[in-house]
């Protein structure tokens, strides 16, 4: 049935920005591992007579976000007033932006399946997060709420897409994208495991080829990119389910549910909230001159498309290779230290790429993923990584061998030379030995020896098989398999 559907899909993404201190006060911005309602000041604990003074950095990285992002720079910021009543909003309102924001309009590429797709940039404006509830629940006669002010004043980026977005595939690459934009900026960690990068989804669906939308609903409470998705897939389903029976999709917020694979009504938006926004009285409208614009898009640094752009023009990678690398700030520094092109002749620097990608994204990437690690965590550094891969590409060491030199560096950061030394993993080059090997191996395999002279080619893998074990897998592949062509060829003449 959801074949006769498409989904429509826009999502507000929030981002706590870098800042020092707090978005109206000079608390800092170090709640999380303080303790409880420590971080505080009359401004963020909504004292009376107290009063907000702007962030001036905080305006500034949703400027380059606006500018990175396409948009148009709004010649006037102007905050205003969102009132609602909640125990985490100490003031009964949160100052926030409506009709004029920082940023208006742009757009984000993103690919899927080697389709590209740019996804309308509603807005993107400047917020402050909210206090942070914890619910205890002990038992039916004792639950309480206790409320953590420290995160309260914190500034908040919200990024609103235009709902242009049609699978749960776009809307993960959208938020990875966004993610990685952000990260290279240097505005926001991007973290969804602490609350750093929220998303709330609004979704809809409609028949295919059609503009009649039905209902939609919003989804919160989405703590991961695996979250995202299997929340949209789910909501999707539901809503299809809904009208094939021949129901109504309610305009509501639904919350996820991570253990029960579900979306769950939280409350009905049949009569929306009224915020009643004002102009935040205490804060003048803030003039953003062209000027200001300017020396901040100046120094805009390299962004995402252009690092991958770049990695295909210079280093000659493939796409797919480069995308992974610079799908992370982090990632993208790591390979290109890792090369330090300036050291490589002009004609080697493709395939030193390539072995350098080869690693990072196969064998690096396994074993930080079963460690639960990030890049920033790794033991191996760049330079470990370059003097790892010159020792593959020399035939120093190779294969079984080379992934176990890898699997020490990853745990110890030792040198590779030091390890492949140490454990006898280095190859044998020496003829001499390596002659006498072979021709051991031809001597006490005679049917594989008749085989291979008979026409049979794939015996000779089997044949050389036998003298890496001979060797305890030190031999050099391609010298061995020289010598046993030779070896053989006077065999089969003979």
């Amino acid at each position: 049935m959801e074949d006769k559907y498409e989904p429509v899909i826009g999502l507000e993404v929030h981002a706590q920005l870098l800042t020092r201190s707090k978005m109206f006060c000079s608390c800092p911005c170090i709640y999380i591992d303080s303790e409880p309602n420590t971080v505080v000041c009359p401004v963020c604990l909504a004292l009376p007579g107290s009063l907000p003074v702007v962030n001036k950095k905080a305006v500034e990285f949703v400027i380059m976000t606006g500018l990175a992002l396409n948009g148009e720079i709004a010649s006037m910021a102007q905050f205003h007033r969102k009132n609602y009543p909640y125990p985490d909003l100490m003031k009964g309102y949160q100052i926030s932006q409506y009709d004029n924001p920082i940023s208006l309009g742009g757009n984000l590429t993103i690919n899927v399946n080697g389709h590209e797709k740019k996804i309308g940039i509603t807005r993107v404006h400047l917020e402050e997060d909210v206090a942070k509830l914890q619910h205890i629940n002990k038992d039916q006669s004792n639950k309480y709420s206790l409320v953590d002010v420290n995160r309260s004043g914190v500034p908040l980026m919200e990024t609103v897409s235009e709902p242009d977005i049609s699978s749960p595939e776009e809307a993960r690459e959208y938020l990875l994208n966004l993610r990685s934009l952000l990260q290279y900026l240097g505005v926001s960690t991007g973290n969804m495991e602490d609350g750093s990068f929220r998303c709330d989804a609004n979704i809809s669906i409609r028949p295919k080829n059609s503009s009649d939308l039905f209902t939609r609903t919003e989804i919160k409470n989405m703590n991961s990119f695996r979250s995202v998705y299997r929340a949209l897939e789910y909501e999707i389903s539901r809503q299809v389910q809904v009208v094939e029976e021949g129901g109504k999709v309610v305009q509501e917020t639904r919350g996820w549910s991570e253990e029960r694979g579900i979306t769950i009504s939280q409350r009905s938006k049949e009569f929306a909230h009224d915020y009643r926004y004002f102009p935040e009285p205490d804060i003048p409208p803030i003039p953003i001159e062209s000027k200001w614009v300017d020396e901040l898009r100046t120094h805009l640094p390299e962004l995402p498309e252009a690092k991958r752009n770049r990695f295909i023009d210079y280093y000659e990678l493939p796409s797919y290779d480069a995308a992974l690398l610079t799908s992370s700030k982090t990632m993208g520094d790591y390979f290109e230290k890792s090369m330090n092109a300036k050291e490589i002749e002009q004609d080697k620097i493709a395939s030193k790429a390539k072995s350098i990608s080869n690693w990072m994204l196969g064998d690096m990437s396994g074993l930080m993923n079963a460690s639960n690690m990030d890049i920033t965590d790794l033991k191996i550094t760049p330079s470990l990584l370059r003097q790892f891969t010159d020792l593959v590409e020399s035939g120093t060491i190779g294969g079984p061998a080379a992934k176990e030199v890898f699997e020490e560096m990853f745990i110890s950061g030792s040198d590779p030379h030091e390890v492949a030394n140490s454990r006898g993993l280095t190859q044998l080059n020496d003829k001499d030995f390596l002659e006498k090997a072979v021709a051991k191996v031809i001597d006490t395999n005679e049917q594989a020896v008749n085989d291979f002279v008979g026409g049979k080619d794939t015996a000779i893998k089997y044949l050389l098989g036998q003298v890496m074990k001979e060797t305890r897998g030190r031999a050099n592949p391609a010298i061995i398999n020289t010598m046993l062509l030779e070896n053989l060829k006077n065999k089969s003449q003979n």
